[in-house]
């Protein structure tokens, strides 16, 4: 995996480090401000088999690290730039040795149930923090080891955001058909934009999309990301569509740290916790 570092403002990418270890992206979180990363990630491997860091993006080395050793439950959420819930249990709430937080960061557990599941409850908590109501649930679901995809939702799990900018006037709609393609991602996931004439522009097959600060939408395909410009509150054809960063073809890399992600921000920025 390889942390890249997105200004929404310029499409500028910053690449940062690689990382050969699973990390379970949807129990992720970044700061309000973007400067640190929560993450959840597992090597199966002693000493920590598993376990949830905090680093400075786009850097993955750990400033925070409490090990976890199981796949249930880990990672957690930014409550302000100042507050983490971390999804773990009682007992596994203790940083790793020669780990520390700096004095303006507190930290406690995610909730009742913190530290069991898996993505959920700290995925499905995130879409709606940021905007998302699901809007649809399967009524069955198709299990099938043989089939090309092993669990199949019928209907699919919907989540919708409206636009940040036009909120009666243009919807995004993410549909969850099922997980574990074979030959194929994890989860299968379309994406819809729907607008207040009852046209509705269909993404297909997508791994991301979102609503941009500024309006635009922002999609991901096939390990490249586009922008769908709108002009003056109109979108076009989803077809035409910019591609603004193309990483399918990008390779592993010894990448180091700089000296500033080695280290915490000096004190807490009051204006980011309001």
């Amino acid at each position: 995996m390889l942390l890249i570092k997105w200004n929404l403002e310029t499409d500028h990418f910053e690449m940062g480090q690689w990382f050969k270890v699973r990390i379970y992206e949807k129990r992720c979180d970044l700061s309000p401000d973007g400067d640190l990363l929560i993450y959840f990630a597992a090597s199966q491997k002693k000493p920590f088999v598993s376990w949830t860091a905090v680093s400075r993006p786009p850097y993955l080395t750990a400033l925070a690290l409490w090990k976890k050793g199981d796949c249930w439950g880990g990672g957690g959420q930014f409550q302000t730039g100042a507050q983490i819930r971390l999804n773990h249990r009682e007992n596994q709430m203790d940083l790793a040795p020669d780990f520390s937080v700096p004095k303006w960061l507190s930290v406690a557990q995610f909730g009742d149930h913190s530290g069991w599941g898996e993505d959920d409850p700290i995925w499905s908590n995130r879409l709606e923090r940021d905007g998302w109501i699901r809007t649809g649930y399967p009524e069955r679901e198709e299990r099938d080891s043989g089939a090309k995809m092993w669990l199949k939702f019928d209907p699919p799990i919907t989540w919708e955001k409206v636009h940040p900018l036009w909120p009666r006037k243009y919807t995004l709609r993410m549909s969850i058909l099922g997980l574990h393609e074979r030959n194929g991602p994890w989860d299968i996931i379309e994406h819809h934009l729907f607008g207040l004439d009852g046209r509705t522009e269909m993404i297909g097959r997508s791994d991301w999309a979102d609503w941009s600060p500024n309006g635009d939408l922002l999609f991901a395909q096939s390990g490249c990301l586009y922008r769908l410009r709108h002009e003056k509150g109109k979108f076009g054809p989803v077809e035409t569509s910019e591609e603004i960063a193309d990483f399918s073809k990008l390779k592993f890399e010894n990448r180091a740290p700089t000296e500033e992600a080695q280290h915490w921000l000096r004190k807490r920025r009051k204006a980011r916790d309001k």
